[in-house]
């Protein structure tokens, strides 16, 4: 599984990733497959108790070994590590954009990788973003929506965090493109530090965004990851009237 997928994006992604991108719609909820705004959360009761022990868990473990991460690393050092990562999802990107057609935005992908890899030692430095190649960010999930598959009802999983009925059901096929799928991370203490190292640096690097959550936390969280999954599928096109 992703590291970015798990705890982590229990309280915080889904809302941060959405920043300065999508319009404010803090505090009612719609379907990406629907113009009518419909009940994305038949399931809030159940949800909202998943969400209170994700949340529990992350503050009394993840949250400070985040802030331990964030004090002893140098910004350059965490810059370094989180690059690294972001070249090892180029193959997920590229596998992505081309099942969707996107045969350009492909194109991009693999340049970044095989640029990242080679000139930026392994990743370490991202040049392919200087060379003006801009990263995707594509996954399972955005390639089926962008079939016509709709959402389905949001769901709060356990340490996984929120997903939708569609992508919660991709997650496995897409770890077979992951780094952490055993075919090609066979040795499994590597492995496994690469996914706790990747886990931790997602975390330490949310940690200043948190603030930006208001009001109802399971609310905010919610209706921004909603929003900004309808945003990727539609890759932007969509009303910013709500």
């Amino acid at each position: 599984m992703n590291a970015a997928n798990i705890v982590t994006r229990t309280l915080l992604a889904a809302a941060v990733s959405m920043m300065g991108i999508t319009p404010a719609f803090a505090q009612s909820g719609y379907d990406d497959s629907d113009a009518e705004y419909t009940n994305p959360d038949p399931w809030e009761p159940v949800n909202r108790a998943i969400f209170s022990f994700n949340d529990t868990l992350d503050t009394y473990t993840l949250k400070p070994l985040a802030k331990t991460y964030n004090a002893v690393l140098p910004e350059m050092l965490r810059d370094g590590v989180s690059n690294v990562f972001s070249n090892l999802g180029e193959p997920r990107n590229l596998v992505n954009n081309s099942l969707q057609g996107k045969f350009h935005d492909a194109s991009v992908d693999m340049a970044r990788f095989l640029l990242n890899t080679t000139v930026g030692v392994g990743g370490l430095f991202d040049v392919a973003t200087r060379a003006g190649l801009q990263r995707n960010d594509e996954d399972l999930g955005q390639t089926v929506g962008s079939w016509g598959v709709g959402s389905g009802p949001y769901i709060v999983l356990p340490l996984l965090g929120p997903t939708t009925l569609r992508d919660g059901s991709v997650r496995l096929p897409e770890n077979y493109i992951g780094y952490t799928y055993t075919g090609q991370v066979d040795h499994v203490p590597t492995r496994n530090t690469a996914v706790g190292v990747d886990l931790l640096d997602t975390r330490a690097a949310l940690l200043e965004q948190e603030r930006l959550i208001r009001g109802d936390r399971y609310l905010f969280v919610r209706n921004a990851f909603l929003q900004n999954r309808e945003y990727k599928v539609m890759d932007g096109a969509v009303e910013d009237d709500f």
